[in-house]
C-alpha cells in the first residue's frame, strides 16, 4: 500500500523528475492536439464569444482590428483557448496520476470524481462568467464611455485578451470546493481554521476582482460574491470529509496492525 510516506522512501528525486516530464509532455500533446483541431473553427468560436459584446454596442457599430496581423493572432489565441479548454479533462488526469501514488489507497478511489468535478467546477465557472456576467460587464462599460461623447471602436484583440483573462478567473474561482476538499483530505486546513478566516477570505475575494476584472466595482463584485459563496461550502465540504478520512485512516491503520501482527 503506498502512501505520502513510502512514495517518498520508494523513488529516488530523480524518478519524480521524469514522472512529472511524462505528464506534463502528454499535456502538452494534447493541448496541441486539441488546439489544431480547434483552428478551423476559430472564426466562429470567436463570434460566439464576440457575442456579450456585440449585444452591448450601439447599433450599426462592430468590433474591429487595428492592425493587419490581428485577425490571424487572435484566432490563433481563440483555439488554444479552446483547446486548452477540450484537452482539460485529459490535463486534469495526468495532475491526478502524478500525485496518486502519494496518496492511501481509499484516496485513490476520487480518480474519477476528481477529473469530472473539476472539469465540471471549472465549466460551470465559465459558464457564469460567459452567460450571466459578461452581458452585464461589457453594457456597463460601454454605457460608461459613451456618456463621455465618444464613439466605440473596440479591438477584436483587446476583447479576446480581456475576455479570456475572465473566463480563466470565473473557471479557477469555481475550483475553490476542489482545492478545498483535498486540503482537508491531506490534513492541511480544518473547517475550524477555514471558519477562523472568513474575513481574510472576504479580502482575497475582492483582491482577486481587483486584479483579474476591469476596474468597476461591478465586475470585481461578480467574481467576488462567487469566491465567498464557494468558500462557505468549502467550509461545510472540508467538515463532513475531514471527519470522514480520520474514520477512513483510523481503519486503515487497524488493518495494516492486524496485517502485521498476522
Amino acid at each position: 500500500m503506498a502512501n505520502s510516506e513510502s512514495i517518498g522512501e520508494d523513488l529516488p528525486f530523480t524518478s519524480h523528475l521524469e514522472e512529472l516530464r511524462k505528464r506534463l509532455m502528454i499535456s502538452v500533446g494534447a493541448w496541441l492536439v486539441c488546439f489544431l483541431g480547434s483552428y478551423s473553427f476559430a472564426e466562429k468560436l470567436f463570434g460566439f464569444i464576440a457575442d456579450p459584446v456585440r449585444q452591448a454596442l450601439p447599433e450599426g457599430q462592430k468590433l474591429v482590428f487595428i492592425t493587419a496581423t490581428e485577425p490571424f493572432f487572435t484566432y490563433l489565441k481563440v483555439a488554444a483557448l479552446a483547446g486548452l479548454l477540450v484537452a482539460l479533462p485529459v490535463i486534469l488526469w495526468q495532475i491526478w496520476a502524478f500525485i496518486a501514488p502519494g496518496l492511501y489507497s481509499h484516496e485513490k478511489r476520487f480518480a474519477v470524481p476528481f477529473v469530472g468535478a473539476s472539469f465540471l467546477c471549472f465549466a460551470a465557472g465559465t459558464y457564469f462568467g460567459f452567460f450571466l456576467v459578461f452581458p452585464q460587464i461589457f453594457k456597463f462599460l460601454i454605457e460608461f464611455g459613451l456618456g463621455g461623447g465618444v464613439e466605440a471602436m473596440l479591438s477584436m484583440g483587446a476583447y479576446l485578451s480581456i475576455s479570456a483573462k475572465l473566463l480563466l478567473a470565473f473557471g479557477l474561482v469555481f475550483e475553490l470546493p476542489i482545492l478545498m476538499f483535498f486540503l482537508g483530505r491531506m490534513g492541511v486546513v480544518d473547517h475550524h481554521w477555514l471558519s477562523r478566516n472568513r474575513k481574510y477570505a472576504l479580502l482575497v475575494a475582492f483582491a482577486l476582482g481587483a486584479m483579474l476584472t476591469p476596474p468597476d466595482v461591478f465586475s470585481q463584485t461578480a467574481l467576488a460574491v462567487p469566491f465567498v459563496i464557494l468558500y462557505e461550502a468549502s467550509v461545510w465540504i472540508v467538515r463532513f470529509t475531514g471527519k470522514k478520512r480520520r474514520e477512513e485512516d483510523e481503519e486503515e491503520n487497524a488493518e495494516e496492525e492486524g496485517s502485521a501482527e498476522s
